[in-house]
């Protein structure tokens, strides 16, 4: 994928796929603290200086030690797997025990470090994974105010498309897109309780999966809702993702939700590859309502996606609408407001007696206290979630289950039951909202470009558990558009 205004010429580790990567360290022509330093070169050049993408808040200062140490690994015992010496940007939301701190993109938290690694952190260091740094954020994951511009956070500023400055990044995992756009990293994580990896995703021109909530753990990722949140590879191929993806996921004793996914998850997504994956493959067009969203322009790619499916061999089933789409479209986020205030409490309670912030109070005063840093664009929705009552109240009962009978009962599981599908495929990332309020899986690949240069994807969603046909389904359609 060729990015604009950031991409100089020259070979070596650029836009090569991380089994190239793997390949190369293999025969000696790489090794991993060369790959750290090409990629903290491009940081400065691109992130730092020149078109300053402000997609990274810091980098590991232990990096380049903790690559060497790799490199002797790789040469005295072999390699740990396909991870092995790979450079890793996380989202700011997710905790890392090192020099590293995990702030949300808020300048409240900006000296905050975690106690522990979050779970996932510890799988991707398990793997051999190098933690290369923490990218910039929509600041406290889209969830502070209305109205904040897509990837402006008060710690980091505000990130800015690859492929050109005037393009909205997305949100919230705003800085792992563009990084992984722009060529900063191998691969980035990013976190999403309602669009926040699919929509930078499309936004940017990359891959991203969310997958099913309770595939990977969130314990140690700042919350905004545990029957919504989930962590999901960001990257720049099918192929990267699904390598990611196996690397993060497993049962963790201190997030329940990952019960529900043993004998379900794969620690090796890249078995299901297959380039004749949309062969026979059931694919719904949901036309109503989520077919209004995208400009025409936007529209064309997305159809000419759609009849590339059927060539591909995909039994194309249009229209497949869901019944309660447009219901849907017209939710709110009470549910989150209830869960935001619990959930955050806890986060901050797991600090420990240190941190200076200590609840979601303490949090709202000290944006009072700063108004000029922290209130640019106010915090109406950290105010609503202090002012919403228990978990236990009837009204937090009334809109998750409701929310469940519109996304998931009635919705998403009646339209794959009446259509016998598959998958649904979305244009861009408008079927975000339904998959995750239903807690199902989805993944965004890039379907083509408008006259003006910006990225429009497609977004598979599946039933709960279905990753592995939605990596599939993705890398079949992801091969068609290859020279």
């Amino acid at each position: 994928m060729a990015k604009k205004n950031v991409k100089p010429s020259g070979t070596g580790p650029l836009e090569k796929s991380i089994p190239q990567l793997q390949q190369a360290m293999e025969k000696g022509e790489l090794s991993a603290t060369s790959l750290v330093r090409f990629y903290l070169d491009r940081i400065e050049k691109l992130d730092k200086s020149g078109p300053k993408l402000n997609s990274v808040l810091e980098t590991n200062p232990d990096a380049l030690e903790i690559a060497k140490q790799l490199d002797m690994e790789r040469k005295t015992t072999g390699p740990r797997g396909p991870l092995h010496g790979i450079p890793i940007l996380l989202k700011d939301n997710i905790a890392t025990a090192d020099k590293l701190h995990t702030s949300a993109g808020s300048l409240a938290m900006a000296k905050s470090r975690a106690p522990r690694d979050a779970f996932l952190v510890e799988r991707l260091r398990a793997a051999g994974a190098v933690i290369l740094g923490k990218t910039n954020m929509t600041e406290w994951a889209n969830f502070m105010t209305t109205g904040m511009k897509n990837g402006y956070s008060s710690r980091g500023g505000q990130v800015l498309n690859p492929h050109n400055p005037a393009f909205d990044t997305g949100g919230s995992s705003s800085g792992s897109g563009v990084s992984v756009a722009a060529n900063l990293c191998a691969a980035a994580v990013g976190t999403e309780t309602s669009g926040s990896i699919l929509s930078p995703a499309n936004q940017n021109g990359v891959v991203g999966i969310k997958p099913t909530v309770g595939l990977i753990s969130r314990s140690g990722v700042i919350p905004i809702s545990a029957t919504q949140d989930t962590a999901g590879p960001m990257a720049r191929s099918v192929t990267d993702a699904a390598v990611l993806l196996g690397a993060m996921t497993g049962i963790d004793p201190k997030d329940p939700a990952t019960r529900a996914s043993r004998g379900k998850f794969h620690t090796d997504y890249t078995q299901f590859l297959r380039e004749d994956g949309l062969k026979g493959a059931r694919i719904g067009i949901p036309r109503a309502y989520f077919y209004d969203r995208p400009s025409k322009e936007e529209l064309e790619v997305v159809e000419r996606a759609i009849k590339t499916l059927g060539k591909l061999g995909a039994e194309v089933i249009d229209p497949a609408n869901i019944p309660t789409a447009k219901e849907v479209g017209e939710l709110r986020y009470e549910v989150l407001l209830y869960e935001f205030k619990r959930d955050l409490n806890k986060y901050f309670k797991w600090l420990g007696p240190k941190t200076p912030i200590k609840s979601l109070k303490d949090l709202i005063r000290y944006n009072e206290d700063h108004p000029g840093q922290m209130l640019r664009y106010g915090q109406t929705l950290l105010l609503a979630a202090e002012a919403a009552s228990g978990v236990d109240s009837k009204t937090y009962r009334y809109h998750r289950a409701k929310d469940l009978r519109l996304a998931k009962t009635e919705g998403l599981d009646a339209a794959f039951k009446k259509y016998k599908l598959d998958a649904l495929l979305f244009p861009m990332y408008w079927g975000a909202a339904i998959g995750a309020k239903a807690g199902y899986p989805s993944i965004c690949v890039p379907a083509g470009y408008t006259k003006k240069g910006q990225p429009v994807g497609i977004t598979f969603l599946g039933k709960a558990w279905s990753e592995q046909r939605l990596v599939s389904l993705a890398y079949c359609y992801e091969t068609s558009l290859k020279p």
